[in-house]
């Protein structure tokens, strides 16, 4: 049996380059428009389901916050015990943020890995529903657990899905397009759960609150079936493709060392340091929200979570625009320390006036993406592209540690003192993370500023060095 060819071309390629003994003839149906892999409206099909395969998990992550004050008078539990929803979803990611990428390229395979990790997510939302409506706040804990184990993990199956099929210059837009719409499933969870609990509960008089709040998420857990259900057909799909491109799995390209630790250079640290404390003044307080614009403002439970999940619907618009104006105008750490500042003022907004939120909350979203499209971006500034998977997966991990431990602290001091003190304690961390950025400019500049120069004077700096580098490798 003579050899396969390698498949050398991008998918993207001009699949009418190809030559027919490279890959296989497609007729009928298999090779219109919709159907051949070559073809730019198979690839645009094969993205739709790329999006949706995350949905259901941002839709579900969020569930607690929609339902924040029903959760806590139909479950009868604390605000403590409402915010480890959110910490035992965390604190499996820990420790799998090493690993996800191991699995899905050495262990599971893209296909199989994006299939199991939907299923973890799909049976951990029905374990939190099965607990809600059995009034088992432990099982509700292991739900989110479960569901924890999947979710940050199938985010990274959809990005290898990402890398595989869309190579090349389309591929910043998709990774654009994927984390909008992962936006997108948050915000429509925080703008229907409540008016469809409260559509239930008119249906079923007499039922006890923590029955009606059980149907509704199993109600949820069906977006995680739809999503399980596209990466059913998208492992299809690929399997398709590499049949009939002869191209090879998708792979993660990053592989995680712990030895790589003891090289990484202060800036490094700092980096993360930013990363978890202004992280955590953003998605905890998210989560307890919808009861502060409750008490605050006067708003009624729809209000507050269309308030709630302004974040999420400016951010699903702004991230990718700005990230195109970060990358053109460089100075990282000063947009950096720019979304710090005018987080720090909307929270103190939030917490000593009583400015109109969707303000306070509009202007969060923009300074949310300002500083997500600066930050990660510069981990790859200051760590060799070799050492790149160990470093994006301690920063995740240590984002994840902060995240769990301060979702539990901050229904802690809501119990104890209420709002005010929370949004006093976000504070606080902000100003942590402001700190760490005049260090890291600090640090920078001693350093020669390369993290905050210019695009352009950061590309001379780079070719300069290249060339350098070449002069020292010519022979005498």
């Amino acid at each position: 049996m003579a050899d396969l060819p390698d498949e050398k071309e991008p998918l993207l390629g001009d699949g009418n380059v190809q030559t027919l003994d490279e890959e296989e003839e497609l007729t009928g149906c298999g090779g219109t428009l919709a159907c051949d892999p070559r073809r730019w409206l198979h690839r645009f099909l094969v993205l739709i389901l790329m999006c949706f395969l995350s949905f259901g998990s941002y839709f579900c992550y969020d569930n607690p916050a929609a339902l924040q004050d029903t959760m806590v008078s139909d479950l009868q539990i604390t605000t403590s015990q409402f915010m480890s929803f959110y910490a035992w979803y965390s604190w499996p990611n820990v420790i799998l943020c090493f690993f996800g990428g191991f699995l899905i390229d050495r262990v599971f395979g893209i296909r199989l890995g994006a299939i199991i990790f939907s299923l973890f997510v799909t049976g951990g939302q029905v374990i939190f529903a099965l607990g809600a409506m059995t009034n088992k706040f432990w099982l509700m804990d292991v739900g989110r657990f479960v569901f924890g184990l999947g979710g940050e993990s199938l985010a990274v199956a959809q990005n290898t899905y990402a890398v595989n099929w869309f190579k090349g210059r389309e591929l910043n837009m998709v990774f654009g397009l994927q984390l909008s719409f992962s936006r997108v499933g948050s915000t429509v969870n925080m703008n229907i759960m409540q008016p469809i609990y409260n559509l239930v509960d008119s249906h079923m008089p007499g039922s006890e609150g923590y029955t009606v709040l059980g149907i509704v998420l199993f109600l949820g857990a069906g977006t995680c079936i739809f999503s399980l259900v596209c990466a059913l057909y998208l492992a299809y799909l690929d399997k398709r493709a590499k049949r009939i491109l002869k191209k090879d799995d998708g792979k993660v390209g990053e592989v995680i060392r712990l030895k790589d630790l003891k090289d990484f250079p202060l800036t490094m640290w700092l980096i993360c340091i930013i990363c978890v404390a202004y992280y955590v003044t953003v998605f905890p307080f998210i989560g307890l929200g919808l009861v502060f614009f409750e008490q605050k403002f006067d708003y009624d439970p729809s209000a507050a979570n269309a308030v709630n999940s302004l974040v999420y619907i400016i951010s699903a618009g702004a991230s990718p625009l700005f990230g195109f104006v970060i990358d053109k105008t460089g100075n990282n750490i000063f947009w950096v320390m720019l979304g710090t500042i005018v987080t720090l003022g909307c929270h103190a907004m939030l917490a000593f006036t009583f400015i109109n939120p969707y303000v306070s909350m509009s202007i969060m979203g923009l300074a949310y993406s300002v500083l997500a499209s600066a930050l990660w971006p510069l981990v790859a500034l200051v760590v060799p592209e070799h050492q790149l998977g160990t470093a994006y997966g301690i920063m995740q991990s240590i984002q994840n540690l902060g995240l769990a431990v301060v979702a539990i602290v901050a229904g802690s001091i809501v119990d104890a003192k209420g709002y005010l003190l929370l949004e006093v304690f976000f504070l606080a961390w902000l100003c942590v993370a402001l700190i760490a950025c005049v260090l890291l400019y600090l640090v920078d500049v001693s350093q020669g500023g390369k993290l905050n120069m210019s695009s352009k004077r950061r590309t001379l700096l780079e070719k300069s060095h290249e060339k350098s580098t070449e002069e020292e490798k010519k022979p005498l």
